[in-house]
């Protein structure tokens, strides 16, 4: 469930893809898919925060981060309220979609095959992230 305390981010396309480049459009609004092991945040190992790439609103810790071998990179759990999910029948079997719960951006898929504690795999596109090091 989304936090209601987030104020939503409400942008026409022009304004998207003039803040956005082309891949981030077409994942963040378009709802695509970006080759996997495409992404450099999949080689990141320190602390930080995976912040949505369209509004910047934090969506994962570090410490939700590991190591699915997909070729996304992959969190099992997502801060409290920051993501909300719809169903998608894209590929004609349901899968659950989830996005920014502040501008709405697509992130990917959540799956029921991760590790423990929460057995979920938030699947997410590296380009509809950015990384924000506990460094600075």
């Amino acid at each position: 469930m989304t936090d209601p305390k987030i104020e939503k981010i409400q942008k026409s396309e022009e304004e998207w893809k003039a803040v956005l480049t082309s891949e981030q459009f077409r994942v963040l609004r378009e709802e695509g898919t970006e080759p996997p092991r495409s992404s450099p945040l999949l080689k990141i190992k320190e602390k930080g925060i995976y912040a949505c790439a369209g509004c910047d609103l934090p969506l994962f810790a570090s410490e939700m981060k590991y190591e699915s071998h997909t070729g996304w990179p992959s969190f099992f759990t997502s801060i409290e309220g920051r993501v909300g999910t719809k169903t998608d029948f894209k590929l004609l079997y349901p899968r659950t979609e989830y996005h920014c719960a502040r501008c709405e951006g697509h992130q990917g898929h959540l799956f029921d095959d991760g590790p423990p504690p929460t057995y979920k795999r938030f699947c997410n596109n590296g380009v509809a992230l950015k990384f924000i090091s506990e460094k600075g």
